[in-house]
C-alpha cells in the first residue's frame, strides 16, 4: 500500500494509493458502524479504514478485489494497517442486520464500543453478536496477519457477555458485490467530467 512513498510491510496490494490528508493527519479517528454484510460477513471498524482509499480508487479495488471475500478482506485489513487509527469509536446503537449492505434491516441494540486497537475492537464485537470469526474474512486476514496483540484485552466498563446480543440476522448467503469493468469506468467518466469540466464552468460563470 502507498500512498505518494509511504509504504507498508507488504507489497501484495502495492498500487494501492491512500488519502494524504488520513495518511499525514496527526490523530485518526475511526467512526464505523456495526453492520452485517453480504460480502464481507459483518463490516465494523476495518472496513470503514476502506473510506481512506481516495475517489474512484474504492470502485477499482471493488472490481479488482472484491470478486474474493478473502482476497478482499486481506486488502481491507493492509489498509488498516497503515493508516493505524488512534482510536476507533464503534456506533452499535442502531445497527444493521441482514442483507446488508442495501437491503440490511435497522435494529436497536444500545452498544458503544471504543478502543485505541481497531482489530481487538472488532473480534470483541463479534464475540457481543455471537458471529463465528471465522466467518469473517477481514478476521481471518487480520489473523493471518499477525494483527492481533498478545496481551490481555482490558475491559474498563462492560465485557462482551454482559452484552451479549441474541439471534443476531447474518446475511442469507455470502456473494460479490458487482463492480464489474462497464460500470467502473461509467463512474470514472462521470467523475473527470464533473471534475474537469462541469466545476471549471460553473467557476467561470460565476465569475
Amino acid at each position: 500500500v502507498t500512498k505518494e512513498g509511504y509504504q507498508t510491510e507488504g507489497d501484495r496490494f502495492g498500487h494501492l494509493l491512500l488519502s494524504k490528508e488520513a495518511m499525514d493527519a496527526d490523530v485518526v479517528i475511526n467512526l464505523p458502524k456495526i453492520k452485517a454484510h453480504q460480502q464481507l460477513t459483518m463490516t465494523l471498524g476495518v472496513k470503514n479504514l476502506f473510506g481512506c482509499v481516495p475517489g474512484k480508487m474504492k470502485a477499482w479495488w471493488h472490481m479488482q478485489a472484491g470478486k474474493s471475500p478473502q482476497e478482499f478482506g486481506a486488502m481491507l485489513v493492509e489498509t488498516a494497517r497503515t493508516i493505524a487509527p488512534n482510536l476507533t469509536i464503534l456506533d452499535g446503537i442502531i445497527a444493521h442486520e441482514g442483507n446488508g449492505p442495501m437491503r440490511g434491516i435497522p435494529r436497536f441494540l444500545g452498544i458503544l464500543g471504543a478502543s485505541e486497537d481497531v482489530f481487538a475492537l472488532d473480534l470483541n464485537v463479534l464475540e457481543i453478536l455471537g458471529v463465528d470469526p471465522m466467518e469473517v474474512p477481514t478476521h481471518v486476514a487480520a489473523l493471518a496477519a499477525g494483527c492481533y496483540a498478545q496481551k490481555q484485552v482490558e475491559f474498563p466498563l462492560c465485557n462482551p457477555q454482559e452484552l451479549a446480543i441474541a439471534n443476531w440476522k447474518l446475511p442469507d448467503k455470502i456473494q460479490p458485490i458487482d463492480f464489474g469493468m462497464p460500470r467502473v469506468i461509467r463512474s470514472t467518466f462521470k467523475h473527470l467530467y464533473i471534475r474537469l469540466i462541469k466545476e471549471p464552468m460553473s467557476a467561470y460563470q460565476r465569475e
